[in-house]
C-alpha cells in the first residue's frame, strides 16, 4: 500500500488539503495523514504541496512523437502511449481518421493487441481503452484535413464487427443512409456516436441526437456554425443537455474567449481533447496526416492550402489553458480531462476520479499543471 502526502487532492467536486491519498492497484481512499504516517508498511510519497489528481483520459488523439495510429504500427502506438504519460495521460483512445478501410482495420488489430499489453504492470505507457474512429463516415464539404477519396456512407455492419475495440466513432448525420446507421448502432451496441465533420442543419443535428448521437467531435471545428437564423451543429451540441462536446483548448482551434461560455453551458458534459497529430512533442516542420503533408509552426498545424490539420496540444496544457482563460475552479477543469471523458465512453466505474475502488491512475502536477509523476494502476510510469 502507498500513500501520497502533502498534496492538494483533486476530487470530482473539490480540492482536499491536509489529507493523504491511500492506494494499491486501486484507490483505497482519502484518509487522515496521521493514520498513515506511523504505519511502516505504507510507502509514503511526498507531493510537496503539488496537486494530486486523477490521471487524464484523452479520447481523441491521432499521433505523438512522430507516430500515428492510422499507420497501423504496433511500435508506433506503443511510442505514443509511452510519450503521453509525461503529459499526465493514464488512459486513452488511439484515434484513426479517414483512410482506407484496410488501413483502419489494420490499426484496429494493432490496438486490440496492444490493449491487452497495456494492462500488464511492465507496460511503460498509458492504458489503451479502445479506439476512436474519426471517419470515414463524414461529409466531404467538411472534411478538413481528412482524405476525401476514402469517405464512405455509414456502415453499421463494419462498426458492429469492430464494436469490441471501437469506443466512439464520428459520423455526419445528414449524409445519405447515415441516420439509419446511427439508429442501428444505438439499438445494437454500446458505442458512443459522435457527430462531426458535418454540414448538418440544426434540425438535422437535433434529429440525429434523437436517433442516438451523444457526442460532438471537436466543437466548432469542421461543422455547421452557430448563426442566429441557422443555429447549426454547434447550437445543437451546446443546448442538448445529454450530449458531450469535445473542445480543443489550444487557443488556436477555438478562441480562448469562448472557453468560459462553453464551460458554463456544458458543465460536466464538456470534454477536453488534444486531436494531436504525429507532430506532437516534436519541433516545427513538415509532417504528414492521413497521407497528406502538414506544416507545423508553434501551436498551428495546417495543410499546404492553409486548412487546419489537427494540433500539437498536450492534454495537461489544455487543462492549463482552461485555468488561464476561465474563472473555473481547478477541480472542475480537471474533471473535463478525466471523469467527463471517462463517463462519455462508459469507463467511469474504473477511470476518471480518485474514488475508492477505482484504478489507481494518479498524477502529481504543479500549479501550472506540469506533470511531476504519473501512476497507472498504482505503478509509477513517469517521474520528473
Amino acid at each position: 500500500m502507498k500513500a501520497i502526502i502533502n498534496g492538494r487532492i483533486i476530487t470530482p467536486d473539490s480540492v482536499v488539503e491536509g489529507k493523504a491519498l491511500l492506494f494499491g492497484t486501486k484507490i483505497a481512499g482519502i484518509v487522515d495523514t496521521g493514520a498513515v504516517m506511523d504505519d511502516t508498511s505504507i510507502e509514503k510519497i511526498d507531493a510537496k504541496g503539488n496537486y494530486v489528481a486523477p490521471g487524464l483520459v484523452d479520447v481523441h488523439i491521432h499521433g505523438y512523437l512522430g507516430e500515428d495510429t492510422s499507420d497501423g504500427k504496433k511500435d508506433g502506438v506503443r511510442t505514443m502511449a509511452e510519450g503521453i504519460v509525461k503529459n499526465g495521460v493514464t488512459s486513452w483512445l488511439p484515434t484513426t481518421m479517414t483512410v482506407s478501410i484496410p488501413e483502419i482495420e489494420k490499426a484496429l488489430d494493432v490496438c486490440r493487441e496492444l490493449r491487452e499489453d497495456s494492462l500488464k504492470p511492465d507496460f511503460k505507457g498509458a492504458e489503451i481503452l479502445g479506439v476512436n474512429a474519426e471517419g470515414p463516415f463524414i461529409n466531404p464539404s467538411k472534411k478538413g484535413a481528412q482524405a476525401e477519396e476514402h469517405i464512405k456512407p455509414g456502415d453499421a455492419a463494419f462498426l458492429k464487427k469492430h464494436q469490441d475495440i471501437i469506443r466512439v466513432f464520428t459520423i455526419a448525420p445528414e449524409m445519405p443512409g447515415n441516420l439509419e446507421c446511427i439508429r442501428e448502432i444505438r439499438r445494437d451496441t454500446k458505442m458512443q456516436i459522435s457527430m462531426g465533420h458535418t454540414a448538418a442543419t440544426f434540425e438535422q443535428a437535433m434529429e440525429a441526437i434523437e436517433a442516438g448521437v451523444g457526442h460532438v467531435t471537436h466543437l466548432f471545428n469542421a461543422q455547421s456554425a452557430l448563426q442566429h437564423r441557422a443555429p447549426g451543429v454547434v447550437t445543437a451540441g451546446l443546448t442538448s443537455k445529454n450530449v458531450y462536446t469535445e473542445l480543443i483548448a489550444d487557443t488556436f482551434h477555438v478562441n480562448a474567449g469562448l472557453f468560459q461560455l462553453v464551460a458554463d453551458i456544458k458543465g460536466d458534459k464538456l470534454i477536453l481533447i488534444t486531436d494531436c497529430t504525429r507532430a506532437g512533442g516534436l519541433a516545427d516542420g513538415e509532417y504528414s496526416l492521413g497521407g497528406q503533408p502538414i506544416f507545423v509552426k508553434g501551436i498551428e498545424c495546417r495543410l499546404a492550402d492553409g486548412t487546419i490539420a489537427g494540433s500539437v496540444l498536450k492534454l495537461n496544457a489544455a487543462v492549463r489553458n482552461m485555468m488561464h482563460h476561465t474563472d473555473l475552479p481547478v477541480w472542475k477543469i480537471v474533471r473535463m480531462a478525466s471523469l467527463n471523458p471517462a463517463t462519455s465512453i462508459g469507463v467511469s466505474e474504473t477511470k476518471g476520479s480518485l474514488c475508492p475502488g477505482k484504478d489507481a491512475d494518479i498524477i502529481i502536477a504543479d500549479d501550472e499543471f506540469n506533470i511531476k509523476a504519473t501512476y497507472i494502476r498504482g505503478n509509477i510510469k513517469y517521474e520528473c
